[in-house]
C-alpha cells in the first residue's frame, strides 16, 4: 500500500478558543499539531500548527463502510483516499492576525463548536466571518463535547448552529458531532470531509509561488561552520511547483543600507511532515530548506513574505488603495463604526501582517500608508482589524485596486 508522500489539500481548523480544535486534530491523524513549547506550557495554539494524515476507506471488522486514517482498522486491504494537512489555528481573541494569516493557504475548513456552550461565542462568530473574508466555502461543522451535554442539549446546541450559520458561507455545511475523550464519529467527519472538501483543480505550469507561513533556523548554538544548514522556509504553494536546485528569490526580502533588497537563493532541500522530497505542489505545507544565511530566516522572520521563480513574484508596496467592506459588529457585537482619516489598522495578506495608517478615504476607497514594504497584488482580498478595548478586531475586509 503506497501512502502518498505530498498532502492534496489544506484544511485549516476554526473556531473559539478552547473548544477542541487541536484534539480534532489528535482525534482524526493521531497527532498534536502544537509544537511549540509555549504552545504546549500555556495549552493555547499561539502559533499555526500543522499534522499530516492519509486518509482510507475500507470494511471494519464487522464489514461495515469505515472512513479512517489508520489502515490497521480495516478488513483487508482499503483504498487509499489522499493525503491532508491540517493547519491549526489560534482561537484567542489576540492572536486573531495568526489565525488569517493560516486561512490565507486553506482550501477548506472545520469550524469547530464546542456542545457544551452557547453558540456562537466571540471568536466562533470571528472565525466565520474571516473565512468569509478569504472566500473558504468549503466548510464542514464540528460539534464537540457532545459526551458533556446529554442528548436533548446536545440536540437544542445543534438548532443554534443552524440558526447561528444561516445567510453565511458555511450555511449548508453538514455538523458532525464528535467526542474527544470517547474517540466517537471521527469516521463520520472524515467521510464529511471527503465529501466537503475537495481537493482544487491545479495548473502545474504556472510560475511556483509559496507563502511563507514560518521560518526558522534549525542550527543549534555550536555547530561548526562547516556544517551550518541553510534557512528554512515553511508554508503552501498556491502556484506551480518548486524543485531542489530551483532558483528563487523572496520578496519583499530585507533591509540593507536603508534600502529593503529582494533574496535570492537556491532551493536545497524540500520536505513534508515525514518525507523528503525532490519536487513539491500545491496542496499541503512544506519546508523549503535553502542555501541562505541562517540568521535571515530564524524566529519567522519571513513571516509574510512570497518566495516564488526569480522574475515572477508580485512588487512591494508601502501604499495600496482598497475597497472596504465593514462588518456589521465587531467580536464583541458592537456596531463597526465607519474608517477614519489618520486611524491605524492592523492589514493581513496572505500570510502576512502589518500596521497601516489610514491616509485619505474617498467615496469608495480607502488609501492606507503601510509602515512597512508587503507583496501585494492587485484584487488581493485584505482583512482589516482595529484595536478595541486593548485588543485587535476584525472589522471587515477590502480588495486592493490598482493604484
Amino acid at each position: 500500500m503506497d501512502e502518498p508522500k505530498q498532502a492534496e489539500v489544506n484544511i485549516g481548523l476554526a473556531g473559539h478558543v478552547d473548544h477542541g480544535k487541536t484534539s480534532v486534530v489528535k482525534g482524526i491523524s493521531g497527532k498534536w499539531a502544537d509544537t511549540h513549547s509555549e504552545e504546549l506550557k500555556r495549552g493555547i495554539t499561539m502559533k499555526l500548527g500543522y499534522a499530516d494524515t492519509t486518509f482510507y476507506k475500507g470494511e471494519d471488522k464487522q464489514g461495515n463502510e469505515l472512513y479512517t486514517s489508520n489502515p490497521d482498522q480495516c478488513k483487508g486491504e482499503p483504498e487509499t483516499l489522499r493525503r491532508v494537512s491540517f493547519v491549526d489555528c489560534p482561537g484567542h481573541e489576540t492572536l486573531m492576525t495568526v489565525m488569517l494569516s493560516g486561512a490565507s493557504i486553506m482550501d477548506g475548513s472545520l469550524l469547530i463548536i464546542a456542545a457544551n456552550e452557547e453558540c456562537p461565542q466571540p471568536q466562533t462568530k470571528e472565525h466565520l466571518s474571516a473565512l468569509d473574508i478569504t472566500n473558504t466555502e468549503n466548510i464542514v461543522i464540528v460539534q464537540t463535547k457532545i459526551d458533556l451535554v446529554d442528548k436533548e442539549e446536545a440536540k437544542q446546541h445543534k438548532e443554534q448552529i443552524e440558526e447561528f450559520i444561516k445567510g453565511t458561507v458555511a450555511e449548508n455545511a453538514p455538523i458532525i458531532p464528535v467526542s474527544a475523550h470517547h474517540d466517537i464519529n471521527y469516521d463520520k467527519l472524515i467521510k464529511a470531509i471527503e465529501e466537503e472538501i475537495p481537493t482544487p483543480e491545479r495548473d502545474p505550469n504556472k510560475p511556483g509561488r509559496l507563502y511563507i507561513a514560518r521560518s526558522f533556523d534549525v542550527n543549534k548554538p555550536g555547530t561548526p561552520i562547516q556544517e551550518i544548514q541553510g534557512g528554512i522556509i515553511g508554508g503552501s504553494l498556491t502556484q506551480g511547483e518548486f524543485e531542489k536546485g530551483d532558483k528563487i528569490e523572496i520578496v519583499p526580502g530585507v533591509k540593507r543600507d536603508g534600502e529593503t533588497k529582494k533574496l535570492e537563493t537556491e532551493i536545497a532541500s524540500l520536505s513534508t511532515e515525514e518525507h523528503e522530497i525532490e519536487k513539491a505542489r500545491p496542496g499541503g505545507l512544506i519546508g523549503v530548506q535553502t542555501k541562505l544565511d541562517p540568521s535571515l530566516t530564524k524566529g519567522d522572520n519571513l513571516i509574510g513574505s512570497i518566495a516564488g521563480e526569480k522574475g515572477t513574484t508580485p512588487e512591494v508596496t508601502t501604499e495600496i488603495e482598497i475597497e472596504p467592506n465593514l462588518l456589521e459588529e465587531n467580536v464583541d457585537m458592537e456596531k463597526v463604526q465607519p474608517i477614519k482619516t489618520n486611524e491605524k489598522l492592523v492589514i493581513t495578506v496572505g500570510t502576512g501582517t502589518v500596521l497601516g495608517t489610514v491616509q485619505k478615504i474617498f467615496k469608495n476607497t480607502v488609501k492606507i500608508k503601510l509602515q512597512k514594504e508587503m507583496p501585494i497584488e492587485e484584487n488581493s482580498r485584505i482583512a482589516l482589524s482595529r484595536k478595541t478595548k486593548g485588543r485587535w478586531s476584525l472589522i471587515g475586509y477590502g480588495k486592493t485596486i490598482e493604484k
